[in-house]
């Protein structure tokens, strides 16, 4: 069995940042630090902060007074910015700076007048956070699939923009931007896209690898907007495809008759999980590891000031 491993994959900038600066908190200050909601959505990373010292929380109210909070990687709301100062808290702010500068177009998009529509999935909290950058009185529309935009009833003299969850698909999201102009024509796009560089490189990766695999194993946990997403492309060229926390998921069902497994990794699945995973496919019928070759990536993101040496 040939196993295909995607490149890029794994960590990106915005993960190993957020990561660094809860570890880099709990080392200046001391545990227990809270982080509001997980602070990149993979269960083994997570853990692994609890058992450094982290206490993960929904609500800012679960905060005692005057300690270190934390914002996760998926950026908050105004309004949780606001609970957050009304306790005291030392405030450290581990949003990735691609979803900051989404929310500081809503912000400026706004200021102008504009109805801003955002494509995204509901409930998840990267869209919470940038829909609660809006005013009560200037609500971002949500939209989450080409259907929603047959109920927009916005006039079309109003100046319209839209901006994106930083984790979709790439392909999805273009087939809803083309309807949304053929709605819209003089609907304005953002300078540059939102769809985050790390999102992109992982979809183009696991597009080269479905072609020469027959399953794809994508490393991630369920809730990870971005690894369901990678999921979705073999999905969707009719290969069978697995979202699995590590090598304990693996069912040897799926190696029945297989000679050729894909594997990829979320942007906030560590690597050591895919070694766990490839060395788990070569004691059950792995012969050839083939790295795919595809983007290299270079970004990295800065913790704050106050947490550097």
């Amino acid at each position: 069995m040939k196993i295909y491993l995607a490149n890029p994959r794994g960590f990106c900038a915005g993960v190993d940042r957020a990561i660094e600066i809860v570890e880099r908190a709990i080392e200046k200050h001391g545990p227990p630090i809270y982080v509001r909601h997980e602070v990149v959505h993979n269960k083994f990373v997570v853990n692994n902060l609890k058992n450094k010292g982290a206490i993960f929380v929904d609500e800012i109210s679960q905060v005692p007074q005057g300690n270190v909070v934390i914002y996760s990687a998926h950026g908050v709301s105004k309004a949780v910015r606001q609970e957050a100062n009304n306790i005291s808290a030392v405030i450290y702010d581990a949003t990735c700076p691609l979803v900051t500068k989404v929310h500081k177009e809503v912000i400026r998009r706004q200021k102008n007048n504009h109805q801003v529509i955002l494509i995204g999935h509901a409930g998840h909290p990267e869209v919470e956070g940038t829909l609660g950058q809006s005013s009560e009185s200037k609500k971002v529309t949500l939209i989450e699939s080409v259907d929603d935009i047959k109920d927009l009833n916005i006039s079309k003299d109003k100046d319209i923009s839209y901006t994106t969850q930083t984790t979709l698909s790439v392909d999805d999201t273009i087939e809803i931007i083309d309807a949304l102009q053929n709605k819209f024509p003089n609907i304005q796009s953002p300078k540059k896209s939102d769809i985050c560089y790390a999102t992109q490189n992982r979809q183009d990766s696991v597009k080269e690898v479905v072609k020469q695999a027959e399953i794809l194993i994508v490393i991630g946990s369920k809730n990870s907007s971005n690894s369901n997403r990678l999921k979705e492309i073999a999905d969707n060229q009719g290969k069978p495809a697995y979202l699995i926390d590590g090598s304990d998921d693996i069912d040897d069902q799926w190696l029945n008759d297989v000679a050729s497994v894909g594997i990829t990794a979320g942007a906030s699945a560590p690597e050591i999980l895919v070694q766990e995973v490839v060395s788990y496919l070569m004691l059950n019928g792995g012969k050839e590891i083939i790295e795919v070759d595809g983007a290299v990536e270079s970004v990295k993101f800065p913790v704050p000031s106050s947490l550097k040496s």
